[in-house]
């Protein structure tokens, strides 16, 4: 087919395709994410697949359609057999081609998910244990202050705020870290800040509030330890 006539800007496309007529450009498009989301965009060309067709091996037809994409599969596929029998022809709504572009990330993250749960579950469990373990170490020092006049609620508040403290330090280095990690967080993540502020507070609060909650309850326990017989603990 021959090449329209027009008083447009011309380029250069035969060094591509082998085609040597100049290309007439009729528009500018914006950005397009041709591959996945996580490739940035790159310099392409649209031409009329009649104008380049030995260019064209592969392409792919938008359709917009009223009702749902699903039931229209059939019909469109007996159009294409109907042009070419042999013709290999795939089909998908939008919805299936963005989530299925995703997929692999979508894997890292689950398991990057899966691995973070079961550190905050071992954090729990070792903040939990530490906790009682100094209550255990420090039975007859609770006994005496109890003797001297402490009540229960001050012996609960001494407990809750070391604990507070011990985790306040581990949640400042784990914080560092994760800023220390950003470069590799950021090729993990699409459209999101890895030096989010609200994110790492968030995350900063939720870790405290799971260290208190771990210590609750040797925390309570110490606080109902009977003067007489913490002074007696061997």
């Amino acid at each position: 087919m021959a090449q329209p006539e027009s008083s447009g800007p011309q380029i250069e496309f035969g060094n591509m395709d082998g085609d040597l007529r100049l290309l007439t450009v009729v528009g500018v498009v914006g950005d397009v994410r041709t591959r996945s989301l996580e490739v940035p965009p790159r310099p392409t060309i649209y031409v009329n697949v009649l104008q380049r067709a030995n260019a064209a091996w592969r392409f792919t037809i938008f359709a917009r359609t009223s009702v749902k994409p699903q039931s229209t599969f059939a019909a469109a596929r007996a159009i294409v057999h109907g042009l070419d029998p042999e013709m290999p022809v795939e089909f998908s709504t939008l919805d299936q081609t963005f989530s299925t572009s995703l997929d692999s990330r979508r894997f890292s993250l689950i398991l990057i998910g899966s691995f973070s749960l079961a550190a905050l579950l071992l954090a729990v469990v070792g903040v939990y244990g530490v906790t009682s373990y100094s209550v255990t170490r420090r039975v007859r020092e609770i006994g005496i202050r109890m003797a001297l006049g402490a009540s229960a609620s001050q012996i609960l508040s001494m407990i809750l705020l070391q604990t507070a403290a011990t985790s306040a330090i581990g949640v400042s280095l784990g914080t560092l870290g994760s800023a220390a990690l950003t470069r590799w967080i950021q090729s993990q993540l699409f459209g999101v800040s890895p030096l989010d502020p609200v994110i790492f507070v968030a995350v900063a609060l939720l870790m405290l509030l799971v260290a208190q909650l771990a210590g609750l309850i040797p925390s309570r326990r110490a606080s109902r330890v009977d003067p007489a017989v913490a002074l007696r603990y061997e």
